[in-house]
């Protein structure tokens, strides 16, 4: 399984690439939930958002008002 990784245009450049390393060898939604979980605060129920049948939104919220949109099909 393959993730994309697609930046938002006001994260500096700096924080990206901190983000892209923790990010990139998350493969699974149990990964993601996992790693939720360790955050401070910690994530227990992420925020889910139905798309379609097939396809979920996974919100998390990171640090200073910012969110991260997970795509999973």
């Amino acid at each position: 399984m393959s993730m994309d990784l697609l930046p938002n245009q006001t994260i500096p450049q700096d924080e990206w690439q901190q983000l892209r390393q923790v990010l990139e060898p998350l493969r699974t939604l149990g990964d993601l939930l996992q790693w939720g979980r360790g955050l401070t605060p910690a994530v227990a129920s992420p925020i889910v958002v139905t798309q379609d049948e097939y396809t979920h939104d996974v919100l998390i919220p990171y640090g200073a008002g910012r969110w991260l949109d997970f795509d999973t099909t």
